[in-house]
């Protein structure tokens, strides 16, 4: 113990990166370190549950939670209508407005965080978020950026652009949504380099809000989904996990009053798009004429649910890694976390993705035959039994998932990660 350190983990204030986070942290403490979290006031609580210390830092403008959380709930249900478009359409609504939020977060993290880093002391600093905390740059100790979201978010001119949900070989496709993505965001990228050169550092080019690290580069995306670069990532300084699953407490499934010994489907939306009750609801009816057992995670509008099937559960969060280590399939909104478990664990999944990277992770696990794409909400009852009755019988489906889920399941990206951190921290890399 004599030679521990502090590694102060830094993740975006979502729940994707905050629970990858967890797991590497966990595999840290193990080899005797001292994982501490650096986190938005609105995830507070989140690192305490798993054991570790957190250290608030403000992102946005302080406010009661009450209001802060009121102020998400209309962000979010103000852009539902948005949520049916393609990536392409939303550049101008839900994307804009999402990064000219983003842009604001170290702007204001820069009023306190050198502070609370100086206080902290992290002999390495990990950090998993889209956009440049100059702060975590200039502290003066090793830094590593963690990439939870799909692999392209660190470009390739032979892959597509992130969030635009292209196929790998839709090379016009790239070339619109870039043009579009760099025009929409030109003013808000601009105020983003003012920043920067405020701050003593270099503009980034336009579309550019974030640099790999010099010093380490850790990636979730495992090898049967990753993407053929034209310029291969150097592998001393980009290093893949096969995915990063923290250790979770064991679900029990439920019995149910009908279908007990059928197929178990999980549906979740994730933390965001679970504020769409209506789809939601529309879920739950159309699955509960099906013959399977079904649980889903509805989120803090769990009241908003009445006179549930026989064979449906709801509930406001599950223990989401066990839960899909005994589904049959899954169907999710294709944000990183519940893609790579699913993979993982082998279990075939319908992606209805709505924003963000879930676009390019719907587009990659049909491509890779790994489970299906389907609207998040212009589908019928027939579409949804006949995807399901795919996912859960297709041969292709079954063997090419269950083949990744034995690749994956050799390795094990916590500790891997673990091991390239203490390297670092001793010199090794």
């Amino acid at each position: 113990m004599g030679d521990a350190k502090t590694i102060a983990f830094f993740p975006e204030a979502c729940y994707g990166p905050a629970l990858n986070s967890v797991g590497v942290a966990q595999a840290c403490e193990k080899r005797g370190h001292k994982p501490v979290f650096l986190t938005d006031p609105g995830m507070s609580g989140v690192y305490e549950k798993y054991g570790f210390e957190e250290h608030p830092v403000n992102m946005s403008e302080p406010l009661p939670p009450e209001e802060m959380a009121r102020y998400w709930t209309g962000f979010i249900n103000g852009h539902i209508p948005n949520f049916n478009k393609t990536p392409y359409e939303q550049i101008d609504n839900y994307v804009k407005e999402c990064w000219a939020n983003i842009v604001n977060t170290p702007i204001w993290a820069q009023k306190e965080l050198p502070a609370l880093l100086k206080s902290i002391q992290p002999d390495l600093i990990c950090v998993d978020n889209v956009i440049c905390f100059p702060a975590t740059k200039q502290y003066g100790v090793p830094w590593v950026r963690i990439i939870s979201c799909s692999e392209n978010e660190i470009t390739d001119p032979d892959i597509p652009p992130h969030l635009s949900g292209c196929g790998e070989n839709d090379h016009e496709g790239f070339r619109a949504f870039e043009q579009k993505f760099n025009e929409a965001i030109g003013p808000i990228h601009g105020r983003f380099n003012d920043f920067l050169v405020e701050c003593g550092e270099a503009p980034y080019p336009l579309g550019q809000f974030f640099e790999p690290s010099p010093y380490l580069n850790l990636l979730l995306y495992p090898e049967p989904v990753k993407f053929k670069r034209r310029n291969p990532l150097d592998p001393k300084r980009f290093r893949y996990l096969e995915g990063c699953l923290r250790e979770e407490q064991h679900y029990e499934i439920p019995r149910f009053e009908e279908h007990g010994d059928a197929p178990l489907i999980y549906h979740s939306f994730g933390s965001l798009g679970c504020g769409d009750v209506d789809l939601l609801n529309r879920f739950i009816q159309a699955l509960g004429k099906l013959p399977y057992r079904v649980l889903m995670n509805v989120g803090n509008d769990r009241d908003a649910y009445q006179d549930l099937p026989p064979n449906v559960k709801i509930d406001s969060w599950f223990p989401q890694p066990s839960v899909i280590a005994q589904a049959d399939a899954v169907i999710h909104h294709g944000g990183n976390n519940t893609f790579t478990e699913c993979l993982y664990y082998g279990t075939p999944a319908i992606i209805t993705p709505y924003v963000w990277d879930g676009h390019d992770n719907a587009t990659r696990v049909q491509e890779t035959g790994h489970g299906l794409k389907m609207h998040r909400s212009y589908w019928t009852d027939e579409e949804l039994a006949e995807n399901l009755e795919t996912v859960l019988s297709d041969p292709a489906i079954l063997a090419r998932t269950a083949a990744t889920a034995e690749f994956m399941q050799r390795f094990d990206g916590p500790s891997r990660a673990a091991g390239l951190l203490d390297d670092l921290l001793h010199g090794r890399l």
